[in-house]
C-alpha cells in the first residue's frame, strides 16, 4: 500500500508518495492551486491513479503547540478531503520540515532556484517519512 504525504501552503500543495511496501518516501509533485475544490480533484486524481492508501498531511504547529492560521487552513483541507474520499487523513506535526528540507537541499548543493521549486516537495517527503517512522 502506498502512501501520500502533503505539505499544504497557500498557493501549493507539496505531494511525497511512498513505495508500494510503504517504507520508503520520495518527493513526487507540486500542485498549484487556486481553490480547494480544483486542489482535491487532483489530489483525488494522484490517490486513484498510484493506489494509494493513507494520506498523511503536515500540520504547522507554532513552535509553542499553538495553532495558527497556516494549521487552520491544514485542517480545513483536511476536513474537505476526507468528505471527498474514503480514506482518513493523518495529521503530523511539521514543525521545522521546511528547514530541514532547506538544509538537505543546501547540503545536496542544490541551487537557490531550483530549491524554491522542489522545497515542498521534499517537505512533504519529510513529513511522510515522520510518519512512516512512527507507524514501522
Amino acid at each position: 500500500m502506498r502512501y501520500l504525504g502533503m505539505d499544504l501552503g497557500s498557493k501549493t500543495l507539496g505531494l511525497a508518495l511512498s513505495d508500494k511496501e510503504g517504507i520508503i518516501s520520495s518527493p513526487y509533485k507540486l500542485i498549484k492551486y487556486e481553490t480547494y475544490d480544483d486542489l482535491i480533484k487532483e489530489v483525488l486524481e494522484v490517490i486513484s491513479e498510484k493506489e494509494v492508501g493513507t494520506l498523511v498531511l503536515g500540520l504547522p504547529k507554532n513552535m509553542n503547540n499553538t495553532l495558527g492560521p497556516a494549521a487552520e487552513r491544514s485542517l480545513d483541507f483536511k476536513k474537505r478531503l476526507e468528505s471527498a474520499c474514503s480514506l482518513e487523513v493523518h495529521l503530523v506535526d511539521e514543525r521545522l520540515s521546511t528547514m530541514e528540507a532547506e538544509n538537505i537541499l543546501i547540503k545536496a548543493d542544490v541551487s537557490r532556484r531550483k530549491r524554491k521549486k522542489i522545497i515542498d516537495e521534499v517537505s512533504a517527503s519529510i513529513i511522510l517519512d515522520t510518519y512512516l517512522r512512527k507507524v514501522g
